[in-house]
């Protein structure tokens, strides 16, 4: 078989994908589904597992891997829905109702600046969450350990004001405890918006315990009691402004001793540098100081966070993504999708096959194959029995068969037919297994190098590994050589 040079042509299998570059499904409908956050529902265990490939550590997401305590995978549910599921160390929580009431409470409170709980799974001793999934990574990362620019100024303010918006909702929704807040809990959706976890609402365990952070940042009460009360919120409410003033996790006790000191140079990150006028940046550290206050009364509350950073906001018509020098895909949809491409942007295999039955080999007529030039002898006897029987299976929909006779006509035909690749392709999805179908979908564009279909299945198998970038692609040029066809036609 020979091998076609793409972008797809090194692709091996779900597991080698990046994990973090998913964009939104294809098709209008889906968007429109994946712009809208579900009602809260208990999953079945079988369903988040297939949706993790069983809980792959190539899916964890969580940014000390396997290491962490409750690790969380990104995972991809039947409706193409792209989540993060939260997995609980053993008996975290013993009690399963307990459990599932403490989740759907959780699930209960939505907001644009949280990353909202969707659903939870208690099965056995398994215990998991499942929440929207935030493409763009953690504060975290964007702050310590950034690759092509640090976080601007104008974002980090951003980011303090989306975190109190959050905060306060949750206040009114009379959910005043959130469990240690830190810039691991930040993230940033598809448009470069900062967003609260859910996670954090939720108790890591029964029995409440809450900070897992290094002690040095937990707020002085939790020392003292072990107890958490909503002062504490705000207490770490200001690490995180911190962390957002220094570009660094510094402890509270150094960055308090360097605010006394009027050293507040010194606690700014330096690649901030003219970015800021100074009142504002004296404004945040002001601010930051008493959310750490060692008494819980002289904090400040959730109204107070937001009136304060309010008006440090200078830029707020420009989009995040564009401020965090993100790319974001907003590629529509090609306008030129015949029937066949427009089933396979929004993945449906029973559409995909009812065309292709109906289409049958016509693509191919005039193609030179030994179907129809060879000399009639037992070898093409037998073939064409072969292609009958597997042509058979396909409109049977038994595709495991279909697969098995195709396969055999592959290997004995000299001359590749373009249509045998497209069934089988489509046998593979539907067997669940799209690496194997995206490769004949490929081998179907060297036999026929401007066929559309080999493009749209291109882009289905592509959709059904979660690259939605490059099946994107594959649907633009599988649309572009559809509108080619037709012109060739009128002229």
């Amino acid at each position: 078989m020979g091998c076609l040079q793409s972008k797809t042509s090194n692709v091996q299998s779900p597991d080698e994908e990046s994990l973090q570059a998913d964009k939104p499904d294809l098709a209008n409908g889906d968007q429109a589904e994946q712009d809208q956050v579900p009602a809260f529902k208990e999953f079945a265990l079988a369903e988040l597992r297939t949706a993790t490939n069983g809980f792959s550590s190539n899916y964890i997401v969580s940014e000390s891997g396997e290491k962490a305590p409750n690790v969380v995978y990104r995972g991809k549910l039947e409706n193409n829905r792209l989540v993060a599921v939260k997995r609980f160390s053993k008996q975290s929580w013993p009690d399963a109702q307990q459990f599932v009431a403490e989740a759907a409470g959780v699930g209960k409170v939505r907001h644009k600046r949280l990353v909202n709980l969707i659903g939870c799974c208690a099965e056995g001793d398994e215990r998991l969450l499942v929440a929207e999934y935030m493409p763009n990574d953690t504060l975290s990362k964007h702050l310590f350990h950034w690759d092509k620019q640090p976080l601007p100024w104008e974002m980090r303010v951003r980011v303090a004001y989306y975190i109190a918006q959050a905060l306060d909702h949750c206040n009114m929704e009379n959910r005043k405890i959130y469990h240690d807040l830190n810039a691991y809990r930040v993230l940033f959706d598809e448009d470069g918006d900062p967003c609260l976890s859910s996670f954090g609402l939720m108790k890591n365990s029964r029995d409440g315990k809450s900070y897992s952070t290094n002690l040095a940042y937990t707020p002085p009460e939790f020392l003292r009691t072990g107890r958490v009360i909503p002062e504490s919120v705000i207490y770490s409410y200001g690490t995180v402004l911190l962390d957002l003033l220094s570009g660094k996790h510094i402890p509270p006790s150094h960055a308090l001793d360097l605010i006394r000191g009027k050293n507040v140079l010194l606690l700014m990150d330096s690649s901030l540098e003219g970015q800021y006028a100074n009142e504002d940046a004296t404004k945040l550290v002001e601010l930051a100081s008493r959310c750490l206050q060692s008494e819980a009364r002289d904090r400040p509350n959730t109204k107070f966070l937001l009136s304060a950073v309010a008006p440090l906001q200078k830029q707020t018509e420009v989009a995040s993504h564009v401020l965090m020098g993100l790319s974001k895909n907003t590629a529509p949809l090609p306008t030129m999708l015949s029937p066949l491409g427009k089933a396979c942007a929004r993945m449906d295999l029973t559409a995909v096959h009812d065309i292709l039955l109906k289409t049958g080999y016509k693509d191919e007529e005039g193609a030179e194959n030994e179907l129809s030039f060879q000399e009639w002898t037992q070898q093409v006897q037998e073939m064409l029995n072969t292609k009958k029987f597997g042509d058979i299976a396909f409109r049977d929909k038994d595709f495991k068969s279909a697969i098995d006779y195709y396969s055999k006509l592959v290997l004995m035909m000299s001359v590749p037919s373009a249509t045998v690749f497209a069934r089988r392709a489509l046998s593979y999805l539907m067997n669940g297994q799209p690496e194997l179908a995206l490769r004949d979908a490929m081998q179907a564009q060297v036999c026929m190098p401007e066929w559309p279909t080999a493009f749209y299945l291109q882009a289905l198998a592509l959709s059904k590994l979660g690259m939605e970038t490059d099946a994107q692609d594959m649907l633009n040029d599988g649309a572009a050589f559809e509108a080619k066809k037709q012109n060739s036609w009128r002229g």
